[in-house]
C-alpha cells in the first residue's frame, strides 16, 4: 500500500473549499474555517516586493533562502523572540507546512514513532506518515486545559520513539501550554535523546502573559524549530516559512531535501518576508484581542462548553452528539461553516475561527445560538 493511501484530505481545507464554493452561488455563508488573517498584508511587505520585481529579482536564490532573508530572520528571532539561530542554521521553505515536512523527513526512518498531543493540526499525521514515520496520538483531556500530562507521555513513549510535536499556541484549541508543561517534555526528550520538533506559528499572537519558546528547554542538538509569517503577518498565501536546527547533520539533510524538492521558494516572496522582520504588527494582535472578547462573551452567554483560547485564533468548543453532523448541519440549515474536532482528533468539539471582522462574528454566532438550540 502506498503511504498516501493511509492519508486523507485535509478537512480544513476541504470545509473551506465547500464553503467557498457556497458562496460563489450566491449563498450568504459564513465562513469560520480557515485559519487565515482578514487583514491584507501590510503595505510595506507589499512594496518590498514590488520594489524585488522592479530590480529584476525573479531569477533562483540559495535554496536555504537568499542570505538577506535568513540574516533578517535570525536578527528578527533574537531581538523579539529571544531565539537564537545563525543564519546558516535555518532553512526558508513554502510556509511553515513545509517547514515542518522537512523537519519530518530530515530525521524518520520506516517504523520510527512521533508523539502528537490531540487536539492536533491536521497535517501532522498525514506528513509523519508520507515520511515513513508512524504517528502516535496522546490523546489530553478537556478538563486539563487540553495539557499534555506526563504519565500520558510516558505511556506513548517507546524504543521506537524519534521525536515529540509540541504546538504551543495550539492549533485548534488556542491554548498555551504553560510553562511547567513545556519543562517536562522537554526533560522527558533531553532524558531519551528524542528530537522535538516545535511548532510556535502562532507565537505572536497571544493574549495572556508572555509566549515561551522551547527554544532553551531541549538539548540544542535535539530541537527543531519552526515558524512562519503566515499568520502573524497575514501572508498566508506568500508561502513564506522557516525551520531552524543548530544539528549540523539534520540541517544538511532539510538543506537537501528542500533542494531537490522546491528549489528555492518564490524568490519575490523572500524579499517581501525581508520587511516583515521589520513591520510591527501589534494593531493586528489588538483587533483579535477584541474579536476573542467577543467571540468568548457569546460562548458564556450561551452556555457553551469551551477552552477559553490564551492563543491563536481559533474557539474549540463542545457538542452535544456527533460533531461531524453537527458541522455538516450547520452549514446545510443556517450557513455557517466550521470544522469538526474529528479532523483534530479530538471528536465531541467543533473548531471555529476568529480571524473574521466582528460584523461576520456577530452574524455566525447569532446563527450558531439559533442552530444550537435545535442540535440533539
Amino acid at each position: 500500500m502506498h503511504p498516501t493511501d493511509l492519508i486523507a484530505a485535509s478537512k480544513t481545507l476541504e470545509v473551506d473549499a465547500l464553503a467557498k464554493k457556497l458562496i460563489s452561488e450566491g449563498k450568504d455563508v459564513v465562513n469560520l474555517t480557515a485559519g487565515e488573517p482578514d487583514f491584507p498584508t501590510p503595505r510595506p511587505i507589499v512594496e518590498k516586493a514590488i520594489e524585488a520585481l522592479e530590480k529584476g529579482y525573479t531569477k533562483y536564490t540559495d535554496s536555504n533562502g537568499i542570505p538577506q532573508l535568513r540574516e533578517a530572520i535570525s536578527r528578527y528571532l533574537k531581538n523579539k523572540k529571544n531565539v537564537e539561530f545563525s543564519p546558516d542554521e535555518i532553512v526558508v521553505s513554502n510556509g511553515g507546512k513545509q517547514s515542518l515536512f522537512n523537519a519530518f523527513a530530515s530525521i524518520l526512518d520506516s517504523g520510527d514513532e512521533v508523539i502528537l498531543f490531540a487536539p492536533l493540526w491536521v497535517s501532522y499525521p498525514a506528513q509523519i506518515i508520507l515520511s515513513r514515520g508512524k504517528p502516535v496520538v496522546v490523546k489530553t483531556k478537556f478538563e486539563n486545559g487540553f495539557m499534555p500530562m506526563k504519565d500520558e507521555l510516558l505511556s506513548a513513549v517507546t524504543e521506537n520513539t524519534r521525536a515529540i510535536v509540541v504546538n504551543s499556541p495550539n492549533n485548534p484549541s488556542g491554548g498555551i501550554y504553560d510553562y511547567e508543561t513545556l519543562k517536562m517534555i522537554a526533560q522527558v526528550a533531553n532524558e531519551r535523546g528524542i528530537f522535538v520538533i516545535t511548532d510556535e506559528v502562532y507565537d505572536d499572537l497571544v493574549y495572556e502573559g508572555m509566549h515561551k519558546s522551547m527554544y532553551g528547554l531541549v538539548k540544542e542538538e535535539l530541537l527543531i524549530y519552526v515558524n512562519a509569517f503566515s499568520k502573524s503577518h497575514s501572508m498566508t498565501g506568500w508561502r513564506v516559512g522557516y525551520v531552524a536546527t543548530k544539528n549540523k547533520d539534520v540541517k544538511k539533510r532539510i538543506s537537501k531535501i528542500q533542494s531537490h524538492v522546491a528549489s528555492n521558494i518564490n524568490t519575490i516572496a523572500q524579499y517581501a518576508a525581508i520587511a516583515a522582520c521589520e513591520t510591527d504588527n501589534a494593531y493586528m494582535v489588538e483587533e483579535f484581542k477584541k474579536r476573542r472578547a467577543f467571540v468568548v462573551s457569546k460562548a458564556r452567554e450561551y452556555g457553551i462548553e469551551f477552552l477559553e483560547p490564551k492563543g491563536a485564533f481559533y474557539l474549540f468548543f463542545k457538542v452535544n452528539g456527533d460533531d461531524e453532523e453537527f458541522c455538516k448541519r450547520l452549514l446545510a440549515e443556517k450557513l455557517v461553516a466550521s470544522v469538526p474536532g474529528s479532523a483534530f482528533e479530538m471528536p465531541g468539539f467543533v473548531r471555529i475561527s476568529f480571524a473574521n471582522s466582528l460584523e461576520v462574528l456577530e452574524k455566525g454566532t447569532n446563527r450558531i445560538r439559533e442552530f444550537m438550540a435545535s442540535f440533539k
